[in-house]
């Protein structure tokens, strides 16, 4: 390893992640780890919440087009968003950054793109670690991985069993694939379609590359905001496994997700992977979020609250169905 090339991309990396800094931070980026006072945040029973992910094979899109300052935004987004869904408030993030033969500029634009997923989630980037493995990855690529971590009060935590029959659904709307399906996504639009990265597509209003790398949603605003605010019951991270995939994760024993199909606008980058790759309705279901990135599940009589303090946050909301008696599961309606 250039360990002289490494040396310098930490000190310029340091400055960077001191943006991201919140009350709490004692030590973050250069020592031999982070330190998080949690005492700072007043918990009385804290509860630390923590997740880890990747961002897949969106990776080949980013290599590709030679962007790589959004991809970071993903990473981050990929795991905060999943501890959003025991209500935690997301207190700091690490992430891991391999590759053959370090190219500092590119590390520095993917390290830019995790600060700012950082500050839309209200996070410090506390560490990370660089690690360069000559001729295990071929030129140019890289992998990532990320570490969120954050605290909710105990009695705060969602919970399941508090979900019956006649509770409602609310979706909110993703900003398109996220980062989930891409190996399909790719295969059905470059492979099988025959498209390039570069082509402007008519129904997306910009090119299929710019589709395609738009950063994954990061809903720690609104997400706080409700839970500090309304009695939510549940909240459902869409990514990998699609809406039947991740739903009955907080559906209790005996309850089933009723979801009307034409209750929310589907991006058009979906109908396109469908129709170009031959992809069927299951198909597409358990592998994309089709349009929603988040679900929440609500009591009845909650609903119209809910839904005013989202259009207070100017976030378009959707109620998408509701929970019913059943063995489980998603069924989709008309």
């Amino acid at each position: 390893m250039d360990i002289s090339a490494a040396d310098r991309l930490v000190r310029r990396i340091r400055p960077i992640a001191l943006k991201t800094a919140r009350p709490g931070l004692l030590e973050g980026v250069g020592g031999f780890s982070g330190l998080f006072d949690l005492k700072s945040r007043n918990y009385r029973h804290p509860v630390l919440v923590s997740s880890t992910d990747g961002v897949g094979t969106k990776l080949k899109i980013a290599f590709a087009m030679n962007i790589h300052d959004t991809i970071g935004i993903d990473l981050v987004a990929m795991g905060v968003n999943d501890i959003l869904t025991q209500g935690a408030e997301p207190l700091f993030f690490l992430d891991y950054f391999a590759t053959g033969k370090l190219k500092p500029h590119t590390a520095l634009q993917v390290i830019r793109g995790i600060a700012d997923g950082c500050l839309l989630a209200g996070c410090t980037l506390i560490g990370g670690e660089t690690a360069e493995m000559p001729s295990f990855y071929g030129d140019g690529e890289y992998d990532l991985a990320g570490f969120a971590v954050g605290v909710v009060e105990l009695k705060k935590i969602p919970n399941p069993a508090a979900i019956v029959a006649g509770d409602q659904l609310i979706g909110l709307p993703s900003s398109g694939l996220h980062s989930n399906g891409y190996s399909l996504a790719r295969r059905a639009l470059l492979e099988i379609k025959g498209l390039r990265l570069g082509d402007r597509i008519s129904e997306l209003g910009r090119t299929l590359g710019e589709e395609l790398l738009e950063p994954t949603r990061i809903y720690a605003k609104v997400i706080r905001t409700l839970l500090r605010r309304h009695p939510i019951k549940g909240v459902a991270h869409i990514t990998g496994g699609g809406i039947p995939g991740n739903l009955p994760r907080i559906l209790p024993q005996g309850r089933q997700a009723w979801i009307r199909r034409r209750s929310w606008p589907i991006p058009p980058v979906f109908d396109l992977i469908r129709r170009f790759g031959g992809v069927s309705q299951p198909e597409m279901d358990r592998t994309f979020n089709n349009g929603l990135g988040i679900i929440l599940v609500v009591g009845k009589k909650h609903v119209d609250q809910i839904q005013r303090s989202l259009k207070k946050l100017g976030e378009k909301h959707y109620l998408i169905g509701e929970v019913k008696k059943g063995e489980g599961g998603v069924r989709f309606l008309p």
